[in-house]
């Protein structure tokens, strides 16, 4: 470091010592970040070293470690904060897991390209007092110096935890438990045919930049994949490799693309498919964009193929991180309460141990808001916007943050700040249906139904799995245009246990004087069993249209005027409505 650094710093890490620190990391096998992500690191450091301590420029790091051309754009190509954020969730991950035994940390504090070195916690509380034990501070804040990113903590807070209680919080927590990281995925396209291989060049890049957008999986350059999977990963961590592979095929009226997910350890074809879109005069770019969208649903959405792998395989086991947050965010679409708490449990862990973990503190905030039956406690959501709030800060690219925070904004009644926290993530990931279908209700609900309808209606189209969110604006735009036989319809097609769902279903069955709605009653009463005088309380905490709830109340109050002369026959059978009640209700039969 240069001469003009202040004496804090000079203190604080020599430049030897930095030096020493930064070579030590990028050989260290147990630090798992991408050649290129290394390569960042040292071009950041080295310029710190010869003196910018104000940061790097994007442009710089474009041209001189990634190969872009001079005319590079930060703001069309988002290459450089992909990486960084990258870089960032992997220096978090290295030093949370080893920094209790190194005197050198090296961070990157988000809105800069600067490395700042620092010693740990517990070696200056070592130096100064003689003592071998002291606290890190796992979640910096603006009060640190650009330079020194460490320093000591004097006490414990509620928000800090010592390292050592979350090494031991590891073992107590589950011996056999497992931190799944993201997978880390490879994209390949190849032309069909040697002269449309431009075309399926620009298709790669273009796919590869949508992927980048999903906090689902880690895309990586083909050439990086050996380096990327080999090292062997620590104990008690797991982290699968997929490539998938694509063969791009152009005829006068379509443009097909066949693809298949391969195991990036045993070459296993893992998932297959082929996805057709039709030209129709259109230009080159928008059936591009089109293929492109398709793809990345497919692919890496939530319920999409690489995550659905991540899932499948882990049912049984005691895992962490990951496979944690995805299970969370399948289960908030399409579980019960009951499976929304295990989640909760799950995030909490997950937290415990990786306390800058983006991901789980965005699912965790979600959980929160929807575990909680009753009326939202302030407290509840309270903790949920910190947790919304940090995710963002963690990871200001995530659409996943910023969901969590449109969520929370949302029911706390910021309504306008809720919805531009969800524009935010739209313009992140403009590809990712569940982004669509999560302001597509808050949007319904704040009055703006036509703009909800047109974002479930795109969040429907082309995936795995619709989002159980887009079914149920579609649904209660139904309903609320009188069309009850649609609505029900709708509804029953989400598998999604909800009280407004339960609800929605025994009020469009009410409207037709269909039978069944009794039926339904019954299950309205097992999901919230003092719905009569809950219900309202419940939609009004979560900022439910006004009309809708009372429109709702109108049709419950029909339920008992529906007759039956065939009810036999379409009512649930009494063995099958048994299982849907509490047993305070079983007086009812």
């Amino acid at each position: 470091m240069n001469a003009g650094e202040d004496q804090d710093a000079v203190r604080e890490v020599s430049e030897a010592e930095a030096r020493a620190e930064l070579d030590r990391l990028l050989s260290d096998p147990r630090f798992h970040a991408t050649d290129r992500a290394k390569n960042v690191l040292r071009y950041i450091a080295e310029r710190y070293f010869e003196g910018q301590t104000e940061g790097v420029k994007a442009y710089a790091i474009a041209l001189d470690v990634l190969g872009r051309s001079p005319r590079f754009d930060p703001n069309t190509d988002p290459i450089v904060r992909i990486e960084l954020s990258r870089l960032r969730s992997a220096l978090g991950a290295y030093y949370e897991a080893y920094g209790p035994e190194l005197e050198i940390s090296i961070q990157l504090p988000i809105g800069r390209y600067l490395t700042i070195f620092s010693k740990s916690s517990s070696t200056l509380r070592a130096t100064e007092e003689g003592e071998g034990e002291d606290m890190v501070d796992l979640a910096p804040t603006q009060e640190h110096s650009p330079r020194l990113f460490g320093r000591k903590i004097r006490g414990m807070t509620s928000g800090v935890i010592a390292l050592g209680v979350i090494g031991a919080g590891w073992l107590l927590v589950d011996q056999r438990a497992v931190m799944t990281l993201r997978p880390t995925v490879t994209i390949d396209v190849v032309a069909a045919e040697a002269s449309h291989q431009e075309e399926a060049n620009l298709l790669n890049d273009y796919l590869v930049t949508a992927l980048s957008k999903f906090r689902t999986v880690n895309i990586v350059a083909k050439r990086e994949f050996v380096s990327t999977a080999a090292p062997a990963i620590q104990p008690r961590t797991q982290m699968h490799t997929y490539s998938i592979e694509l063969k791009y095929y152009a005829d006068s009226g379509d443009r097909s693309v066949w693809w298949r997910a391969v195991d990036g350890q045993n070459g296993g074809v893992l998932a297959s498919g082929v996805e057709r879109v039709l030209v129709d005069g259109r230009s080159g770019e928008a059936v591009r964009d089109e293929v492109v969208s398709i793809l990345a649903r497919k692919l890496a959405a939530t319920r999409g193929v690489i995550s659905n792998l991540e899932t499948h395989d882990e049912q049984d086991k005691a895992v962490l991180g990951n496979t944690c947050v995805l299970r969370a965010e399948y289960e908030l679409d399409e579980g019960r309460q009951s499976d929304v708490r295990h989640a909760k449990i799950c995030l909490e862990r997950t937290l415990q141990i990786q306390p800058g973990n983006s991901d789980a503190a965005a699912a965790l905030a979600r959980v929160l808001m929807d575990a909680d039956l009753g009326e939202l406690k302030p407290e509840t959501l309270d903790r949920a916007g910190s947790l919304a709030r940090r995710a963002v800060s963690l990871d200001p690219m995530s659409d996943r943050a910023y969901i969590a925070l449109m969520m929370t904004q949302f029911y706390t009644g910021s309504t306008e700040a809720a919805i531009a926290a969800g524009n935010q993530a739209l313009s992140l990931n403009p590809h990712n249906p569940d982004v669509l279908a999560k302001l597509a209700i808050v949007l319904f609900n704040s009055g703006y139904r036509d703009a909800a309808v047109s974002l479930a209606q795109d969040a429907s189209r082309n995936v795995n799995a619709i989002p159980g969110d887009a079914r149920l604006v579609l649904a209660l735009d139904a309903y609320s245009k009188g069309n009850y036989s649609n609505a029900s319809l709708m509804a029953e097609q989400i598998s999604r246990v909800d009280v407004v769902i339960a609800a929605l279903k025994v009020a469009a069955l009410a409207e037709v004087r269909s039978p069944a709605a009794r039926g339904g009653l019954h299950l309205l009463a097992s999901v919230m069993p003092g719905y009569r005088t809950e219900l309202v309380t419940w939609m009004k905490r979560r900022n439910y249209d006004p009309v809708l709830i009372a429109s709702l109340q109108r049709s419950l109050s029909k339920v008992g005027q529906a007759t039956s002369p065939g009810a036999s026959a379409i009512m649930p059978s009494h063995g099958e409505r048994r299982r849907m009640l509490l047993p305070s209700d079983l007086n009812l039969l």
